[in-house]
């Protein structure tokens, strides 16, 4: 269709995401699947404009409009050349809000607030986007991304989650790391329910993306089915590696006896000859269940 379109109207242009700053002086369209188009309006008789919005529906974006800052950003992702060397370490923190509950512009207000400064947002779409995080200074006061998204949580009444990069050095990462979260949130959402996910947590979950489908079902065979269906025993698996294959500090965190986390991993052990407390088993026995 758009190829037939783009014959009619020589102007038109289509956006395989949403841009972030619309150019009022054209017309704008969004197609069924989602496509943004746009027209130069010069070349739309009234007749055109009534076929057009029997297939497309007009488009108006909420985004507030772009700093100086967020234009400076988004050419430091786009840039394959060389980049200025930055004093301070930052990281790239990609965020994903559900569908028309929440105006882009009101959830930048929320976190100008909640942060006291201008925060710098690359949109990928309304409810898709990258903050960029400079590493605080030593008169500002640090506060978890997981005490973050709580406040927002509570205070926008939405399901907010994060996907964060590492802290990085060099604007030339900015790039990198940019295309990665953007590419691999929605495989790392699909195998973690936490609302904020780190990129070294993450590894694991784009570890298992990548098995053929023979590695995954021989991971899934090594894990009898009462366990692959035991969510009590994945978190455990979860935080006894979090916590460095230590019993005691693992039992500690999940409110456990000592002895009762004994008996579960010795009961695993009789089933499947799989002894977690060794790290190559434990982590064998993870990525078994991350598969299920």
């Amino acid at each position: 269709m758009l190829q037939q379109l783009k014959k009619h109207f020589p102007s038109l242009q289509s956006y395989k995401k949403t841009p972030t700053e619309i150019d009022d002086k054209l017309t704008w369209f969004i197609a069924e699947n989602g496509q943004i188009i746009s027209i130069d309006p010069s070349e739309i008789t009234e007749k055109d404009s009534a076929l057009l919005h029997i297939f497309l529906k007009p488009y108006q974006h909420n985004f507030p409009p772009m700093t100086k800052a967020e234009k400076l950003w988004q050419q430091y992702i786009q840039a394959d050349g060389e980049l200025p060397i930055i004093e301070n370490m930052f990281r790239l923190i990609f965020f994903q809000i559900p569908p028309d509950q929440l105006q882009p512009a009101d959830f930048k207000d929320a976190l100008n607030q909640l942060f006291e400064k201008e925060m710098i947002i690359l949109w990928e779409s309304e409810t898709e986007g990258v903050i960029v995080d400079k590493e605080l200074t030593d008169y500002e006061e640090d506060i978890s991304l997981e005490e973050i998204i709580d406040i927002l949580m509570s205070d926008l009444y939405i399901k907010i989650r994060f996907f964060v990069s590492p802290y990085l050095t060099e604007l030339r990462q900015a790039k990198h790391y940019y295309n990665q979260l953007t590419s691999q949130a929605s495989i790392v959402f699909s195998y973690s329910e936490h609302n904020v996910i780190s990129y070294i947590e993450a590894i694991p979950y784009l570890l298992i993306d990548q098995l053929t489908p023979k590695l995954r079902d021989d991971l899934q065979q090594l894990i009898p089915q009462e366990f692959q269906h035991d969510k009590g025993f994945l978190k455990m698996m979860e935080v006894f590696l979090k916590s460095n294959l230590n019993v005691s500090v693992a039992a500690k965190k999940l409110y456990m006896h000592r002895n009762s986390f004994q008996y579960r991993i010795e009961k695993f052990k009789e089933k499947t000859g799989l002894d977690i407390r060794n790290f190559h088993h434990a982590l064998t026995v993870y990525l078994a269940l991350l598969v299920k």
